[in-house]
């Protein structure tokens, strides 16, 4: 007879001893069951002791796991006496070597929540500033002989840091200048010790996200002059730091403030730098480092916002002279005295002639055509920027429609304004950068004026297009898409250079896109005749089931999620993965990203399927309803999703990319027997069903299919031609 489900067999540790394989009941308290295993050693002081796992997580076992909790026992696990009490004490012995190897204990222990809490309690925070700002000083005249202690002792203090505060339990805004300063000082003092500088920036990248004073007290400590050096390095996990501080500061600078950081990163060459030695240096980029040099690339577009939202005002004088530049550099014509009103007439008839032919919609007062935002004065800044730096391009293109017939000329001005709103919703400015995308572009960091620079490439392809649809005026809009989804096509085989870009665009021509177009419609060929609209319903259910396996399956195999907290960190994962029977969803935290799967044995907590009560996602999951920036990102709302459990338990999730979160979403309703309802679901029914159809008419090559079944024919006039078998 099987033994109960609740009865579960442990493998416990204790050093010194032999481990011991004993029984443990999950319905007790731990505190009895703890009694039980110290019992067996004859260990008093039972409450002194806790339970805590054997693996490299070293995590303690509390009675908060729940129903999880005979996944974790079912790992090896040890009695551990050294508690928070004692740690805070170890860490103060007058010894070095003691201490020493208290704070390497702690800096490992602290991952851990329960025993940050405790820790924490014991106002072990307050003791660590203290060792940061003046006891690391003591030693400091030890430097020479024993600089390696020194510096591992310093290492250990600041990850033990780092680990507590990322709980959450504690504010930033309790530290002090005096702190901040040390910080500050070891970005510069320790480059060449990569554990301190890498701990050093993260927590100055913490400080500044988390905290409005914090950031003002670490812009006065931390200049970009400091931090470039680190970028000139091999290191790319300093570099991943050293750009996410540079972003932090850039995020949390008033708006005021953010023009001129972004001019000081321009006398430094953070960008010529950034190309250098990280984009085309001679190695992979990682996830992290994408994502950092996507949000630098994001907050660099958001300086646009500005003039992007600013109406121009018809009254400015600065302002009209722009127009009155752009005017002059096409058509090159000399002001005429405006000695007599008759002058004065014919100047602005010929302005009039002008502003037409430069393709405004107001001919008359063409400051008007910006006063929409977006684009706003942005547009204006590009056109000009254009008949500047590529006034060749520009005197042709305005010259050029200016001498065709009416109906086919491109109109410059329109055009420039539709443009420069539609490259501003391409590169999302004005949004705050997503917490999961890697999405940065490796042309926009060849170019100190990207975005103009973009913009005139992309107004040379508008009027090249223009020209091959032989469009006219009421073509504008069908030109405007075309054109957006040949940036679009040409901007996903992500360019090196702006240069390759242009040859991208320049294969995709507009023929090529109704090419392109003309086969995507043959691939996704909708067959709507009543016999094939038929044979669709009835395979649809076959479809639908070979769909549900395949999400099922993925869930098997499990996926790697990140955890997001206020600040970004590559170190932080947990592995999710479904049971081969589909009964149990195992998960826990990770070291790092796994190369493969996960066994489920390495995986501490477990949640029953049958326990599921829903999956909730977006802005209905709890972990979306809590205030903090990260939380209103549209983005990450796009890919959080929940699993509710017993009366308040909660397992939440934020997807890698949005295929996964359609793939668990999927997974997780096919297991509580509803639809499967997202849009990768729609698309892969659309695609296998296509398939499935194509592949059964095969016999019916070149056949035509009617429309309606076959007549019966009429009943024959006798039978005498059938044959009797009896």
């Amino acid at each position: 007879m099987p033994p109960p489900a609740d009865i579960v067999k442990v493998a416990i540790e204790w050093p010194g001893a032999f481990p011991k394989l004993m029984e443990i009941d999950q319905k007790k308290p731990l505190s009895s069951i703890i009694k039980e295993v110290c019992d067996g050693w004859s260990l008093a002081n039972h409450d002194q002791f806790a339970l805590q796992h054997a693996d490299s997580s070293n995590f303690y076992i509390t009675e908060k796991v729940g129903k999880s909790f005979s996944t974790i026992l079912a790992e090896s696990t040890k009695i551990f006496a050294q508690n928070a009490q004692q740690l805070h004490e170890r860490i103060q012995s007058s010894s070095m070597d003691a201490k020493l190897e208290a704070l390497k204990d702690l800096a490992n222990y602290s991952r851990d929540v329960t025993f940050a809490q405790e820790f924490i309690n014991l106002d072990g925070i307050s003791l660590l500033t203290q060792m940061v700002e003046s006891g690391t000083e003591r030693y400091q005249k030890l430097q020479k002989i024993m600089k390696p202690c020194f510096g591992d002792m310093l290492s250990f203090t600041l990850t033990a840091f780092v680990e507590l505060m990322d709980h959450g339990i504690v504010s930033w805004d309790t530290f002090s200048v005096a702190f901040i300063k040390k910080i500050a000082s070891y970005v510069n003092k320790f480059a060449s010790d990569i554990s301190i500088l890498q701990r050093s920036l993260a927590i100055l990248e913490s400080m500044v996200l988390n905290s409005h004073d914090l950031y003002q007290k670490v812009a006065q400590e931390i200049t970009i002059g400091q931090l470039i050096p680190h970028l000139q390095g091999t290191d790319q996990e300093i570099q991943t730091y050293t750009i996410a501080v540079i972003n932090a500061l850039f995020l949390k600078a008033p708006d005021d403030k953010r023009q001129e950081m972004a001019n000081i990163l321009a006398q430094k060459q953070l960008r010529s730098i950034i190309l250098t030695h990280v984009i085309r240096a001679q190695r992979a980029i990682n996830n992290e480092m994408a994502h950092q040099l996507y949000v630098l690339q994001v907050l660099t577009f958001n300086l646009l916002e500005d003039r992007m939202m600013t109406k121009m005002d018809p009254q400015d004088q600065a302002q009209r002279d722009i127009i009155f530049e752009l005017r002059r550099i096409a058509f090159d014509a000399e002001l005429e005295p405006n000695n007599s009103s008759g002058s004065i007439e014919k100047r602005k008839s010929m302005y009039t002639r002008d502003y037409k032919k430069l393709g405004f919609i107001n001919h008359v007062n063409p400051a008007m055509d910006f006063t929409q935002t977006p684009p706003g004065m942005l547009a204006l800044d590009n056109m000009l920027y254009f008949a500047k730096h590529h006034q060749d391009a520009y005197i042709r293109i305005v010259l050029e429609n200016s001498s065709r017939e009416d109906k086919h000329e491109c109109p410059f001005g329109r055009s420039s304004i539709e443009l420069t709103k539609m490259l501003c919703e391409i590169l999302k400015v004005g949004e705050l950068p997503s917490e999961t995308c890697n999405d940065f572009h490796p042309m926009f960091f060849t170019h100190d004026r990207s975005f103009e620079e973009f913009f005139c490439i992309c107004i040379q392809l508008l009027n090249k297009t223009w020209k091959e649809m032989r469009a006219t005026s009421e073509d504008f809009n069908k030109v405007m898409q075309v054109v957006k989804e040949q940036i679009m096509r040409a901007l996903t085989t992500k360019p090196s250079s702006l240069d390759q870009f242009k040859s991208k665009l320049q294969n995709l021509s507009y023929t090529e896109i109704l090419k392109i177009r003309q086969s995507e419609r043959m691939n996704q060929e909708d067959f709507q005749s009543r016999p094939i609209l038929e044979l669709k319903e009835k395979i649809q259910p076959e479809i639908l089931e070979l769909i549900k396996q395949q999400r099922l399956n993925r869930l098997v195999e499990g996926t790697c999620f990140r955890k997001l907290n206020s600040r970004r960190r590559q170190d932080k994962f947990w592995y999710c993965r479904l049971s081969p029977n589909h009964k149990v969803l195992h998960y826990g935290d990770l070291e790092e990203s796994p190369q493969g799967e996960v066994p489920h044995d390495s995986l501490q907590d477990k949640l029953p399927v049958a326990d599921i009560k829903a999956v909730v996602t977006g802005k209905d999951c709890p972990h979306m309803k809590e205030k903090g920036a990260l939380k209103q990102n549209k983005e990450v709302l796009e890919l959080a999703f929940s699993i509710l459990y017993d009366s308040s338990g909660q397992l939440n999730f934020i997807a890698p990319d949005k295929h996964e979160y359609c793939v668990w979403t999927d997974g997780l309703n096919a297991l509580l027997g509803k639809d499967m309802l997202s849009d990768l679901t729609r698309n892969d029914l659309d695609t296998l069903l296509s398939m499935e159809i194509k592949l059964r008419l095969l016999d019916l090559e070149n056949i035509q299919i009617p429309d309606a079944p076959p007549p019966i024919p009429k009943e024959p006039s006798n039978y005498d031609f059938v044959y009797d078998c009896n």
